[in-house]
């Protein structure tokens, strides 16, 4: 009966070793950035950020989270930021949104000069996916996307006007296997296919799916897993369905996907995730701020480079990395300001 609880006791203590070193806690962080730290813009949790890249400015996701879990209606709103007057104010677009607006992960499609956003958002009541138009600074709402597919949504990409991909980061909202999926990783968060009419699971047993994009060129779709520090790819089929190419392991919490012009990802991450939980919860007052680019090239042939690490004093809890040229627009979940660096 000793031998028995020793081993369990062994077993047991292995598992939580696991825990800390598979999550980046032991990691030693050491301040890294070749460039500069250009400007602070004052918008409070600017989770994702996105790049029309055409007609030069950004849309800004806010919430003002206060910590995690969410007890109360989180409100927040989208920015719009000139890129070529970076230091101008910027422009709250949904002042006139008349409902509960907690937006998450972001996409923009561009026609003409239409620009489509598609929008996750969190309300006390359910999750919800919200479509919009953007004409110049006028922003128009044209659809709430409701479904129970829409479980825990992240993060979303538009394939064209109509159609999209989202990710749902967790299978249950509550209780021990909500749990389960945030410290034991369990595989079991999915990505969702939605054609304008209907909604389909296209990927599944992906450990915490959050970021995803989709790089038109060559059909690939990459989906960020922080629990597993991987970015996973996927080929898109003709009939959207998805074909999984390969995980691209980046040693740390990998979140919010954008590109430049040559395609190269850049990732804002937490290299420790149990440090950024801590942070979220109110119990640390900074968590450490990462990003990473990977210039996909094809199957095993890729180039990943580390941009920028810090402990968390200058901003933290990194959740994306928007380049415009010589810039980086670096949000985060929880700040009351975000960074642009110049690189």
């Amino acid at each position: 009966m000793k031998k028995i609880s020793i081993l369990i006791l062994v077993i047991l203590g292995l598992y939580i070793f696991n825990i800390f070193w598979s999550t980046g806690y032991f990691r030693i962080i050491e301040n890294k950035f070749e460039g500069e730290v250009l400007t602070k813009i004052n918008i409070v949790g600017a989770e994702d950020i996105t790049i029309n890249h055409i007609d030069s400015f950004a849309i800004v996701s806010s919430t003002k989270r206060k910590a995690f879990p969410q007890n109360e209606q989180e409100t927040g709103g989208l920015y719009y930021i000139d890129l070529k007057k970076i230091e101008s104010d910027p422009i709250l677009l949904t002042k006139d949104f008349n409902k509960p607006f907690a937006p998450h992960g972001i996409s923009i499609f561009i026609t003409d000069s239409i620009t489509t956003i598609a929008v996750v958002n969190h309300t006390i009541e359910k999750e919800y996916i919200e479509i919009f138009k953007l004409v110049g600074t006028k922003l128009t709402h044209l659809k709430t996307l409701d479904n129970p597919m829409i479980l825990s949504p992240n993060d979303v990409v538009l394939i064209n006007e109509n159609s999209l991909y989202f990710t749902n980061d967790h299978k249950y909202k509550h209780g021990i296997l909500r749990l389960a999926e945030d410290y034991l990783g369990l595989p079991i968060s999915n990505v969702v296919f939605f054609d304008g009419l209907k909604f389909k699971e296209v990927a599944n047993g992906i450990s915490f799916a959050n970021g995803i994009n989709y790089n038109s060129k060559k059909g690939l779709l990459f989906v960020a897993s922080p629990r597993k520090f991987y970015i996973k790819v996927f080929k898109k089929n003709n009939d959207n369905s998805l074909s999984f190419i390969e995980n691209i392991y980046c040693g740390t919490g990998v979140d919010n996907i954008e590109f430049d012009l040559d395609n190269t990802l850049w990732i804002g991450a937490h290299p420790s995730l149990l440090h950024f939980d801590s942070y979220s919860k109110g119990n640390n007052e900074f968590a450490p701020s990462e990003i990473i680019s990977i210039k996909y090239i094809e199957k095993n042939n890729y180039i990943k480079e580390d941009k920028y690490l810090e402990k968390g004093q200058t901003m933290s809890g990194s959740s994306v990395a928007a380049p415009f040229g010589n810039l980086i627009l670096m949000g985060n979940v929880m700040d009351d300001h975000f960074l642009v660096l110049k690189k």
